[in-house]
Formats: C-alpha cells, sequence, structure tokens
C-alpha cells in the first residue's frame, strides 16, 4: 500500500477497480459510492476552502482519499467520516502516517457529534458553535438529510463546500415562487449564503451515475438569531404545499399552541396574506412570522 498521498491515481478507473479487487471490495449502492475521478473538479472544490494551512477541515464520506489527499497537501488538519469498512482500511493504509489525519468510522448520520466532541485544531476559528470547514462530495441518499441534521443541531461551519445530485442542489439554491423552493430552500438559506459552484455530468465519476451533480459553496451568515419556533414553523407551512399559508399555520398553532392563537391575527401583525402558500414567502416572512408565534411556542 501507498503511505504518500500523491502516490496512488486517482483519476484512473483501472487503478480505482484494481485496488478494490486487490482488497476484495465492490462498490456498495445503498451507500451511495461514486468516485470522483475528474482532478480538475477535485482542484475547484477544495480551492473553494480557505488557503491557509493548518484549517481544521471535516470531510465527509472520503471513498479511498481522492481529496483527502489534496487537502492533507494543502496543510490542512482532516476529520474524514467514512461508512465503508473496506475503505476505512485503504483510508488507514494510505494517510495514518499523517498527523493531520483523522479517521471516524461509521455512520455520519450517527457519528458526526463525535468529531464535535474533539478538540478543534489550532487554527480553527472560534466561537461556538461554529467548527472548522467541511467539504463533501456526498452520498445522495443522505446529502439534505446530514446537512439539515447539522444545521438543525447548530452545527455550523464557516464554509460548507458539498457535491450533492443537482435537484438537491437546485432546492438548496431555489428562490421564493419557484418550483425548486422548500422547507429545505429556508433551511439552508437561513443560516448560510449559497452559491453555485459547478456542475459535472456522470462521466466525471466511476461508476458513472445516471444523474447530474452539482457543487455549492455555503458561507456561513453573521450574527444569526433565529427564534426557537423557526424551523417547526417552516415546515409546519411546507407540510402541504396546496394548502394556504393561514390553513397551515392554523394546523402547526393546533399542534403546538393548543390552538390559543389565532392565525389570522399572527398573519396580520406580520403583515401576511393568508391566501398565499409558503413557497411564496421569503426568509424574512418566515422570520417575522417565527418572532410574532414565540412567546406561545416557548409556554407549551
Amino acid at each position: 500500500m501507498p503511505s504518500i498521498q500523491t502516490s496512488f491515481n486517482y483519476n484512473s478507473p483501472t487503478e480505482i477497480r484494481r485496488l478494490l479487487d486487490q482488497e476484495g471490495l465492490g462498490m456498495r449502492k445503498k451507500f451511495g459510492q461514486n468516485f470522483l475521478i475528474d482532478a480538475r473538479a477535485r482542484d475547484i472544490l477544495i480551492d473553494a476552502l480557505p488557503k491557509e494551512a493548518g484549517w481544521g477541515v471535516w470531510e465527509i464520506g472520503p471513498g479511498i482519499g481522492a481529496m483527502t489527499s489534496g487537502l492533507l497537501e494543502r496543510g490542512c488538519q482532516v476529520t474524514a467520516f467514512e461508512i465503508d469498512e473496506g475503505f476505512c482500511k485503504i483510508l488507514h493504509d494510505f494517510f495514518d502516517t499523517n498527523p493531520n489525519f483523522t479517521l471516524i468510522e461509521g455512520d455520519v448520520m450517527k457519528t458526526w457529534k463525535e468529531g464535535r466532541a474533539r478538540p478543534a485544531p489550532t487554527g480553527t476559528p472560534g466561537g461556538a458553535p461554529v467548527s472548522c470547514y467541511l467539504l463533501g462530495n456526498l452520498p445522495y441518499t443522505i446529502g439534505a438529510a446530514l446537512i439539515a441534521d447539522f444545521i438543525e443541531n447548530q452545527q455550523f461551519f464557516q464554509r460548507q463546500v458539498v457535491m450533492l445530485q443537482k435537484e438537491t442542489a437546485d432546492r438548496m439554491l431555489a428562490k421564493p415562487g419557484s418550483k425548486n423552493y422548500s422547507s429545505f430552500s429556508v433551511l439552508c438559506q437561513s443560516v448560510y449564503t449559497i452559491e453555485p459552484l459547478l456542475r459535472l455530468k456522470g462521466a466525471s465519476f466511476y461508476p458513472e451515475p445516471h444523474v447530474e451533480s452539482a457543487a455549492v459553496t455555503m458561507t456561513l451568515k453573521k450574527d444569526i438569531n433565529l427564534p426557537a419556533s423557526f424551523y417547526p414553523l417552516v415546515r409546519g407551512l411546507f407540510a402541504q404545499r396546496r394548502k394556504t399559508v393561514r390553513n397551515n399555520l392554523n394546523n402547526f398553532l393546533k399542534r403546538t399552541t393548543e390552538g390559543t392563537e389565532n392565525p389570522e391575527f399572527l398573519l396580520e401583525k406580520a403583515g401576511l396574506d393568508g391566501k398565499l402558500r409558503a413557497e411564496d414567502l421569503s426568509l424574512e416572512d418566515f422570520t417575522a412570522l417565527a418572532k410574532i408565534v414565540e412567546k406561545d411556542y416557548n409556554s407549551r
């Protein structure tokens, strides 16, 4: 096994296949395993992170270490999360001699809090709950759920650079009134400024997926101060997309305040038209309404 990150050709499907065969490994569809074999694309993703050496980076789904190698070459302190036991063995063989490499094995949906419990690397931006940076060619099966889990549990990053299925990226970037605008759009945009980075066809990956992929950058906003009711309210107003804000708010209030508040009164105070649908509301609209319902929400 090579011990130097640059000694393996991550751009060659033949070399990747040979390594997997040597280790008796196959690609597991349930984990959404597709290696990014486009060196230019990998450089774009890594270069979208800050350039200073020594910054702590969480890497989700490193596979056999193509982007891990690039991060370590740039002097980053990498905490990688990998679920596949066979890939974990390869990662240990490739990178354990590098003191800037840490591997957390298992399902990242269950293990990421272990990473948060570890001391922040030297140079990592301070100020809880912000924690370093994140890079990931995220498995399509968990990409949206993982990002949502981070946000709702206040695991924030100064910047995230993530590759996802194009449709998921479109939802993250969507504006009010568009067909892709959803509670996930509002969730992401509530704490991050999101920008498109690049789009890739299936040929940039091995094995080649049957979907298009897209990468986005997520830069943490300053002075985040959302009411506790914000995320539950957003989910509630999007619960039935065809229903009006008034109807969905009424159902939300019945669950959270035992129906003690009049939805019409709250909407009027927020300056919102109850005949609109959730997809018509801006982030500022959701925030204003959440602040108004906050008192009763907190007293439930």
